[in-house]
């Protein structure tokens, strides 16, 4: 049979297990931002305890992994009988509600007011300025589409030696917006620009550009996963672990047990995502991809259920921890302690969280499956 034979289903399996898997790890984090209040980051490695770090780290696969596959899914929905200019369309019009959706609901979810002199543009917003910007890239042949992923992949960290100081306050804000982690004023606003561009479209891109191998047969789809995931880890491990000067902005140090040298190593820039951090990521996710490949347990039926509605699923989560949060809170005040829990409660939350979610995830997306309105496409 002709390997390039059979056009891609408009769902794949493999894709929606791993989107699925990522969103139940998603909400551990936000479980920990909610219900723990140490006054250090969980990666600082001279007062962060092991658990704490990998708790923090397990999430660092988050938010790469659902930019990378919604480039995929764009190229999905392209290759199920859409032309350019319906893929275009669809892109433009959803980035355009992503970014809506992140000014109103998940500004208030996240900051617990309508206050908008001071707001966060966090990872929705970053992927609907990728999805705008991805419906005029994707006239570009394939091939080119994905070397402009990984020349902005590999190369993005030289832009770590830029000195804005010289600019412009509009290039400033420019540069914040591109490459740095700011609080950037416009006018009487302020914006905290926790997600920069770059290099987010790149990983974007070549997520688009990655939905390709899905119109190939399993077999040799697999195959080619192994061979980038592992491709992916060993560069990793030269670029960090032996040349250690290029890669991410900080370099790291041997530590007092071997354990503690391997998270050294491992604990790499997401803000904005340096190329060590996409290939220590990325990478173990393609192999994933391929282990996962037709896969049918009762594991995989669960996390498809997140998987194919990550937007429903994003929007209960946040405001379902933050009502959990609230309830903590009073509890608090009523027994005169302190708010602020330890990882036992931080696990215990998550775990509610997602099992509660389980429900409303699968009857929303049976519901999908049964209807074909327009509009459940954005949500």
């Amino acid at each position: 049979m002709n390997s390039l034979a059979t056009q891609p289903k408009k769902r794949i399996d493999s894709v929606d297990v791993v989107r699925g898997l990522v969103m139940v790890i998603m909400a551990l984090d936000h479980s920990r931002d909610f219900f723990s209040n140490p006054d250090y980051q969980p990666t600082d490695l001279s007062k962060a305890s092991t658990i704490l770090f990998l708790t923090r780290f397990i999430t660092h696969y988050c938010a790469p992994t659902f930019i990378f596959l919604t480039g995929t899914g764009a190229y999905l929905y392209f290759s199920s009988g859409k032309t350019k200019n319906e893929t275009a369309k669809f892109l433009l019009t959803r980035g355009v509600w992503l970014i809506i959706l992140e000014m109103t609901v998940f500004h208030v979810g996240w900051q617990m007011t309508l206050d908008y002199s001071f707001s966060l543009l966090q990872v929705i917003w970053v992927i609907g300025i990728c999805m705008i910007l991805l419906s005029a890239l994707i006239y570009l042949p394939l091939r080119v589409l994905a070397v402009f992923g990984l020349l902005l992949i590999a190369g993005h960290n030289l832009l770590d030696k830029v000195n804005p100081a010289s600019f412009s306050h509009a290039g400033v804000v420019i540069w914040d917006f591109l490459h740095v982690q700011n609080v950037v004023k416009i006018g009487h606003f302020q914006f905290f620009v926790l997600y920069p561009l770059i290099p987010w479209i790149g990983v974007m891109a070549l997520g688009y550009s990655f939905g390709a191998l899905y119109k190939l047969e399993a077999a040799r789809r697999k195959k080619i996963l192994l061979a980038i995931g592992s491709s992916a880890i060993v560069l990793f491990i030269i670029i960090r672990g032996v040349v250690n000067e290029y890669g991410d902005p900080f370099t790291w140090d041997k530590q007092h047990v071997w354990y503690r040298t391997i998270l050294a190593i491992i604990n790499v820039q997401k803000y904005p995502p340096s190329l060590d951090y996409i290939l220590i990521t990325l990478g173990p996710i393609m192999l994933l991809l391929a282990l996962v490949e037709n896969v049918r347990n009762k594991a995989t039926n669960i996390l498809v259920c997140y998987g194919r509605v990550p937007m429903f699923y994003y929007i209960l989560h946040l405001y379902l921890l933050r009502l959990f949060q609230g309830m903590g809170i009073v509890i608090c005040k009523l027994t005169h302690t302190p708010f602020g829990f330890g990882l036992p409660i931080v696990y215990t939350a998550w775990l509610l969280t997602v099992f509660l979610l389980y429900f409303p995830s699968r009857w929303y997306m049976n519901y999908k499956r049964e209807h074909k309105k327009w509009w459940l496409g954005y949500i």
